[in-house]
């Protein structure tokens, strides 16, 4: 397998981020935030959107089981906060949003410790699929039903540190 044209360039993710941080900017100005980064695949979107938001902010992460293309799949946090969310502003940040299960778990779970408010930020949503709708807040793109991979996200744990997102295909 190797990774094919970029379908986001470096320059196409820096500018989509730099606009997502001016706008949560804006829609929280004068107000602190918590961003909460689902790991692994958000580690690259996560550093550079922290600092695009000129707000004072803490950050935390959260770890889930892996994914499965099993139709029974089900997840589950494996590493929690280390933060308390009760009474903050919590703004959480996926790579990627397909099916909608996890964020929707997310959601659930999130809200049951009380924030004040509670946001959802991805770099991609993949509507294609999709049995219910999703409360995206903040989307950095709009991406095809592809097997996508770089700027943290991976196949088998390779190519995430691609600066671009590229479609892997079969050789």
């Amino acid at each position: 397998m190797l990774y094919g044209k970029p379908l986001f360039t470096a320059v196409q993710i820096r500018k989509r981020v730099e606009e997502l941080g001016n706008q949560i900017t804006a829609d929280y100005n004068g107000e602190e935030l918590l961003i909460v980064g689902v790991l692994k695949g958000t580690y690259m979107l996560l550093a550079d959107l922290s600092r695009a938001i000129k707000l004072p902010i803490t950050v935390d992460f959260l770890a889930l089981t892996n994914p499965t293309n099993d139709e029974d799949y089900l997840p589950r946090i494996i590493t929690d906060l280390r933060e308390e969310i009760r009474n903050k502003n919590v703004l959480l940040v996926k790579d990627i949003v397909h099916k909608g299960e996890t964020v929707e778990y997310l959601r659930k779970s999130l809200l049951l410790r009380q924030p004040k408010s509670l946001k959802v930020c991805t770099l991609l949503n993949k509507v294609e699929g999709r049995k219910k709708a999703q409360q995206l807040d903040y989307i950095g793109f709009h991406a095809p039903d592809k097997f996508l991979v770089g700027y943290g996200l991976d196949y088998q744990d390779k190519y995430r540190n691609l600066p671009y997102l590229a479609t892997l295909e079969k050789k």
